[in-house]
């Protein structure tokens, strides 16, 4: 047999070195490959054909767990469905390897979770931890929609589940091939987002998993995820990470949705995220104000948490005056009238509370006074004055609007019925009752406006503002209702009126010229003044301390304007 030479034996050695590095190399890619196909839920999918392939033996211990459990099913059922037996039996179930077993402990939970309206123990949480990282889509399905039941129902600790570490495993399904388990771990983070802690928990891992599901083509995960998002928003630290990672985008495109309930959950997002100013440049920027326009167009929504839900997120983003020239020019001020008249009292406190931010800019003044608006907010003080909401903010609108040039038609219109009817209540709050207050003495600054409220005045509407002006809880209404008394006793007839509560008066001056606040002390002292030039009141007041306090005020009054000046003239020198 012939010999190789030493070139073509060189040549051999250095082939089989290549070979040997191209296997290396080629079976390193066949693992890597086979990795990803493994990975991938279509094969999930197909858990039951595998398993048509590959039974797993039932183990000895299983066995007599099944036996034990199903004998506890059906004896001990109502006694004790959480009982110590039944862990031990949901343990070995759910960690078992054979699917059918998981399947048995996940339907068990099923079932108590649709059934049994009790707290969930701590300790049964841990099966959930197997059943959710099941390779089994059914198991995933049962065992993600009991843990949602449970959650729901109140019957498991939010916290708690996080703590005991399900919260990876539920992240993880939000990357399920299967639509149903991904609903069901959206509702699970939107129910466990409630939670402040649970919220920081979730984190951005959670927000870029949802995102890219609030784009499905399920509508039940698409809900679920924004649902989700919603949740989140309630988060300062995760509003910062929804807008880093382009959630803005995907909200606003979410407002279009034929769902109302997707439409109520990115609307109500927006709304949280615009309620912090430093967004309001980056959501306007999507679309030159697309999200301005879309929200006014949602006010005609016929689902009323819908439009109530865009008159919030406009009133938020009303915040930013500039933001409030585009609202107006937009001609939102037709479709707010229409809110204001709905059946819906949701409605109405939200379309007032927007009209409210923007009758707090000049600019906008003008147009606020054009058409039925104060024909419309006056009908509303006279026939919603028992919610604060409505009231209060109403009241505040008309304050605003309160210049010259707006106050005859403010006259004309039910608002000053509406304000005297609402501060005459005995049911109106604390709160309301002090912007009532507040507008009626803005109002009565102006001549027009008293000689009207003239009208108006009777023993009751006088009597109720004497006693406002000497209650000491509620400092604003006093001063306000005393100051509508001081622009109102010009007039004879009011002075006349008076008369019956001198007394009364008498104590409410005196106590506002022992009063701490400078303010209170000159609206006492130029009342008093006035009253004085009444015969009856300048009699009987001789007879009280007002005016012998009224003299040491003075003399107060003149020892400090001597040591002013003599520490001005100090400071000169």
């Amino acid at each position: 047999m012939a010999q190789l030479c030493e070139n073509c034996v060189k040549l051999l050695q250095d082939f089989v070195s290549l070979v040997k590095r191209m296997s290396s190399s080629l079976i390193q890619n066949i693992k890597e490959y086979l990795i990803l196909i493994s990975e991938c839920s279509c094969l999930k999918q197909k858990s039951s054909e595998a398993r048509q392939l590959y039974k797993p033996v039932l183990q000895p211990h299983e066995k007599e767990m099944v036996r034990e459990f199903l004998q506890h099913i059906e004896t001990g059922f109502e006694m004790s469905p959480f009982g110590k037996d039944s862990l031990e039996a949901l343990r070995t179930l759910a960690f078992s390897e054979n699917p059918d077993l998981q399947q048995s402990a996940a339907l068990y939970y099923l079932h108590m979770s649709q059934h049994v309206n009790t707290q969930l123990p701590a300790e049964h949480l841990e099966p959930y931890y197997a059943l959710l990282q099941s390779s089994d889509m059914e198991v995933q399905q049962m065992s993600s929609l009991s843990l949602v039941n449970f959650l729901l129902e109140g019957n498991i600790n939010k916290e708690l589940v996080v703590q005991m570490g399900l919260l990876e495993p539920i992240l993880e399904l939000l990357e399920s091939g299967d639509s149903a388990v991904q609903c069901n771990s959206c509702a699970c983070i939107m129910t466990l987002a409630v939670s402040e802690s649970n919220r920081e928990a979730i984190g951005s891992a959670g927000v870029i998993l949802l995102l890219a599901l609030a784009n499905s083509y399920d509508p039940r995960v698409q809900q679920n995820a924004v649902g989700a998002i919603l949740n989140l928003t309630r988060s300062e630290r995760i509003q910062q990470v929804l807008c880093r990672e382009g959630a803005l985008p995907v909200l606003i495109l979410m407002l279009e949705s034929p769902d109302s309930e997707v439409q109520y959950y990115s609307c109500a997002a927006l709304s949280n995220v615009a309620a912090n100013s430093q967004h309001h440049e980056a959501m306007l920027r999507v679309g030159d104000r697309f999200l301005l326009r879309t929200l006014i167009s949602l006010l005609s929504s016929s689902v009323d948490k819908v439009s109530r839900q865009a008159c919030v997120c406009l009133r938020n983003l009303a915040t930013s005056v500039n933001i409030q020239a585009d609202i107006i020019v937009m001609d939102i001020l037709p479709k707010l009238l229409s809110l204001l008249a709905s059946s819906n009292s949701d409605v109405q406190q939200a379309s007032i509370a927007l009209l409210w931010i923007l009758s707090q800019h000049l600019a906008n003044q003008d147009a606020l006074m054009h058409g039925e608006m104060l024909q419309n907010l006056g009908m509303l003080l006279l026939t919603h004055q028992t919610v604060p909401g409505i009231v209060g903010h109403t009241a505040c609108i008309i304050k605003n609007l309160s210049f010259c040039k707006n106050i005859q038609r403010i006259i004309e219109s039910p608002c000053v019925e509406g304000l005297l009817q609402a501060i005459l209540s005995t049911e109106i709050q604390e709160e309301s009752l002090n912007y009532v207050t507040c507008s009626l003495a803005e109002l009565a600054k102006h001549e027009g406006f008293t000689l009207h409220l003239l009208e108006w005045m009777n023993g009751p509407l006088l009597k109720r503002l004497v006693r406002l002006a000497g209650q000491r809880e509620h400092i604003e209404p006093s001063f306000q209702a005393a100051s509508i008394v001081r622009h109102m006793i010009c007039h004879d007839k009011v002075r006349y009126l008076l008369k019956c509560h001198m007394e009364e008066v008498q104590r409410y001056l005196m106590n506002f010229l022992n009063h701490q606040e400078i303010r209170f002390q000159q609206l006492g002292i130029s009342t008093l003044g006035k009253l004085l030039e009444d015969p009856e009141f300048s009699s009987a007041f001789s007879q009280s301390q007002l005016i012998e306090h009224l003299e040491q005020i003075r003399q107060q009054t003149e020892e400090t304007q001597e040591l002013l000046k003599m520490v001005i003239s100090h400071k000169g020198s």
